[in-house]
Formats: C-alpha cells, structure tokens, sequence
C-alpha cells in the first residue's frame, strides 16, 4: 500500500495531519477537540454531547437555518462524536467544496452564536437520546459495562445523567466551550484529494489563537472484577463483558487483536459456534477490542433468553479463558484474514483514513503506515498469541446485565 502522510504544526501548537489518496474524488476531514465525556468538570455529564449540537445551531455571521443551508448546499456528509477524552468533529466532501467546508467549521468552533433558546432545544435532544437507551438496551448495557470497567472519570458516559442535563446551564457550556476547544491541543486530519500547503495556509489564518497546552498527569488502574445487574422488565437479559487487554502501543497490540478475531471475527469463531451454533444459547453475541490511551480491554455483549443466560454468561468465560488451551492454524488465518480485510476497506475510505490518522497520533504520537500494520498482522502466528495469553490470562472479568432475571459470576 503506497501511503504518504503530510504532517505541519501551526504555531500555537495544533496538529495537521494529511493522508493523500490518489484514486477519491472525495476528502474528508476530522478536528479533534480535549473535550471528551472524561475532560468535563463534575456534575456536567452529558455536556458535550449538547454542545456538538448547540455550536451548530447559528455560527458567525448565519443563523442556524442559514448555517444549516450552507452546510447542506456543500453536500457535507457531517459527524461527530464525543469519546472519552475527544470531541471529534467531521465531515466528508467533493474537493472542490473543502475550503469553504473549513471555512464554516471555523465559524463553528471559534464562533458560535451560543444562544439561549438554541441550547435549550440542543439540551431537550440530549435528554430525549439518553431516554432512548430504555429501547436500546444493547447501547445501554455496553455503556454501563465500560462506566464499570474503566476507573472514573475515563469510563464517563458521554450522554451523562438525566439530573446532570437538566442542570446543565448555558453559562456552564459556554465556560466548557471556551474552557476545552483549545486549539493547541487539537490534532487536524484530512484524507483524499487534497492540496496540503493550501490547506496549512488556511488552517494558519483560520485557526491560529493564544491558547496554552494543559499537561495533565494521571496514573490510572483497572478497577476489578466486578458484577452490576440492573433490573428492566424485559424478555431478554443482555450481558456485557469486559476483560483487561494491552493498550495499542504495547509489543503483544496485534497478538491480543488476532485472539480477539479467534473469538468473535466471524461465523466461524468461537463464540459465535460455541454459544449460539452449538448450543442455541443467545440470538446475538460477539466481542470487540476497546482501548483508550492509557488502558483497554476486550469487551463482549451478548443477548439471551432468561432460562438461557446463565448458561450464556458460563459459556462465554469458558471460551474466553480455553482460548490459552490451544488454536489452531485455521483459526489464525481466518483470525489474519478478517483483519486485513478491514485495513483494505479502512485504506478505501477518506472518512476512516481521516479519522485513523487523528487516533493514531493521538494514542501514539505517530500515524502507523497501512504497511506497517499490515506486516505485523502477518507476523502473529499461533505461538505467539498463546505465549500472549499464558503472559496475560483471561482471569478478571467485570460483567454488566440489564434484564429480569439477575446472574453468578464464576
């Protein structure tokens, strides 16, 4: 995979980060912000997630309707996210359209009107997303499970409390807003079609301020194993599983992403044959790797009948910690298989590409070339993940389940 990655610093600190594709028409682009769900002051929970609306809704010289326009008569694909130290900010587009894309996205972030009326509206969606997680109990349970796994305030649930939104003040979003879009500490990524020096010397004018880096130190452990039931008068019990993993910059990263692929990377993993093939145990179950700077873990939901959930739970820790007993080569490959597969479709798109990049920098302080990745995948062999494993036992797991019937942890 040829790959080049453009890299500029703007004087007060913010990061550009660029990934050329030679065959998009497209280019998108990501602008990171320190205001993630974990960076929030006490009680604001939920904050920023009303905020990624509330700057939206009017910017410099437009009203909302008016900005609202103008982003809609680009043709912007728009997003953002809040993440527990990150508040991402993107979109994707023509290339012909990215400068007057940036240019009202400094608006958005340096300018936002902040009005009084539009933060109640931005506040009331808030509210009315984190009630939606009753009819979404597969989201709820995973958000729960990683409150719990995590030490606070980095396991923060972005959406926040219902008390917390309501409490929420234009005077304390706007302080947050002034407070965390610090542009020093942004990191800026864009992929596709682009030209960098074109985009570096708009970046320049647009985004150059005073702000000054906060250095923050911080020393952080799992908590432990731990059990939370919480009770919902449903037909289903919904488990969420979560065991320690190394974090990305450590040597063993792509053996524990193999052995999680083992497990859950496909129809003919583990947990999918041996809980619900074999079995006919749960109608949906699978596990995921999830890291954050400092710590990570391997998570896993699975969704069950109430007569059937116990055995369900069981059944998972059993083949999570038999994992170190043995796996074959097929098991490998296949394992390898899926995860370049995903790097191949991940390398094909300016929206993923712009995002990777904006990660990588951020957990590593550097971008991975797609080779990179690509050949230490290649290099993980069964040896290797079992001498991963039998170094770091699947033998602590905190367990989540929202449902009628509550469950034994073994």
């Amino acid at each position: 995979m040829t790959q080049r990655i453009d890299k500029f610093v703007l004087k007060n600190g913010m990061v550009v980060l660029g990934e050329p594709m030679a065959d998009v028409a497209s280019v998108a682009f990501e602008l990171a912000l320190p205001c993630g769900a974990s960076k929030l002051p006490p009680g604001a929970g939920g904050c920023a997630e009303v905020i990624s609306d509330w700057i939206f809704r009017g910017a410099g010289t437009r009203t909302s309707r008016e900005l609202m326009d103008a982003l809609d008569g680009l043709g912007l694909q728009r997003s953002s996210a809040v993440g527990s130290a990150l508040f991402d900010l993107g979109c994707a587009m023509e290339s012909q359209t990215l400068s007057q894309a940036v240019d009202l996205y400094a608006d958005v972030v340096l300018r936002p009107r902040l009005e009084a009326d539009q933060f109640e509206l931005s506040r009331e969606l808030a509210i009315q997303e984190l009630a939606g997680l009753d009819d979404d109990p597969r989201q709820n349970v995973m958000l729960k499970l990683h409150e719990l796994f995590y030490p606070q305030p980095l396991g923060a649930n972005s959406l926040g409390t219902t008390a917390e939104l309501e409490s929420l003040t234009t005077e304390t979003a706007a302080k947050i807003i002034k407070d965390k879009f610090r542009l020093c500490d942004a990191i800026f990524g864009i992929a596709g079609k682009y030209d960098f020096a074109a985009v570096c010397e708009q970046l320049s004018k647009l985004f150059e301020d005073n702000s000054k880096s906060v250095k923050e130190n911080y020393s952080y452990k799992l908590p432990g194993a731990k059990y939370v039931h919480h009770t919902h008068d449903g037909a289903q019990v919904h488990i969420g599983l979560m065991t320690p993993a190394v974090t990305l910059e450590n040597e063993n990263y792509y053996n524990a992403r193999v052995a999680v692929s083992v497990l859950s990377g496909g129809m003919s993993a583990r947990l999918f044959t041996e809980v619900r093939e074999k079995r006919g145990l749960c109608y949906a179950v699978g596990a995921s790797y999830h890291n954050l700077k400092q710590l990570a873990g391997i998570a896993c939901y699975a969704g069950s009948a109430p007569d059937k959930a116990q055995e369900t739970l069981d059944v998972i820790i059993a083949e999570f910690r038999r994992l170190s007993k043995g796996i074959s080569g097929e098991e490998i490959a296949n394992a390898k298989a899926g995860l370049k597969s995903s790097l191949i479709m991940h390398s094909e798109s300016s929206s993923a590409r712009s995002g990777g990049i904006v990660t990588d920098h951020y957990l590593l302080g550097r971008v991975r070339p797609l080779d990179e990745i690509k050949q230490k995948i290649e290099s993980v062999t069964a040896d290797s993940v079992l001498a991963y494993l039998r170094n770091n036992p699947f033998e602590h797991f905190t367990v989540v389940t929202i449902g009628p019937k509550e469950l034994k942890v073994n």
